[in-house]
């Protein structure tokens, strides 16, 4: 009995030192396992993580080309254009003055109005009623610098700068279509006459398109 006791007392000692290790063994195969299952997710983020931040920067690439995309495509659409862009400016209507000549202010100038007996200089295109151009100081790159309102020129641009008889003066910077009759420009001689041809035949109602810069 005692033998027995002692035989169960002695190995019981020994069966809960092999319960546990069996237990603690295992405790500690699962820690470990879960450590290495542990490198091994953070060995795999750490791998997806290049190609994720790669995905991301190929979706930021892909966005960014929409977004330039769409851009272009709203900066190559066509725009409306203003009213003076995309229709002609409306007709000058002339008002004739007691003397026969004819005149419309397309733009009213901002400057000083200019001054008989004053140097000045000026822009124009002169045309005959048919439309051909005669004379163009654009086209010579140089205005025209004269003494306004003493001969110079032809009555009809003396009036139709210094005003008078109905006619408002020109301000610098102003731009005025004017409508000549003969007997305030060529008359029956006409001009650049050579030869049986005039550039401006006798008679004839000349139109210019007037620019008057200021002062010279």
């Amino acid at each position: 009995m005692s033998s027995l006791a002692f035989s169960i007392g002695s190995c019981s000692p020994s069966i809960r030192t092999r319960n546990l290790d069996r237990t603690e063994k295992p405790s500690i195969k699962f820690s470990t396992n879960q450590q290495k299952h542990q490198q091994q997710l953070k060995r795999l983020n750490h791998e997806k993580k290049p190609e994720e931040a790669l995905l991301i920067r190929r979706r930021e690439a892909i966005g960014s080309g929409l977004c330039f995309g769409l851009l272009l495509d709203v900066l190559l659409q066509p725009q409306p254009s203003s009213a003076a862009e995309g229709s002609p400016s409306p007709p000058c209507e002339l008002t004739l003055a007691p003397s026969g000549l004819a005149f419309c202010d397309k733009v009213v100038g901002y400057g000083p109005e200019a001054v008989k007996g004053q140097l000045v200089k000026a822009h124009y295109v002169g045309k005959l009623e048919n439309g051909k151009v005669f004379d163009s100081s654009y086209n010579r790159g140089m205005p025209l610098t004269f003494r306004v309102g003493v001969g110079e020129v032809i009555k009809g641009w003396d009036e139709g700068i210094i005003g008078g008889d109905g006619v408002p003066p020109m301000l610098a910077g102003g731009k005025r279509k004017l409508k000549i009759p003969p007997e305030l420009a060529y008359g029956m001689r006409g001009a650049g006459c050579r030869g049986g041809s005039c550039i401006i035949p006798p008679d004839s109602v000349l139109l210019f398109d007037v620019e008057l810069i200021g002062k010279a």
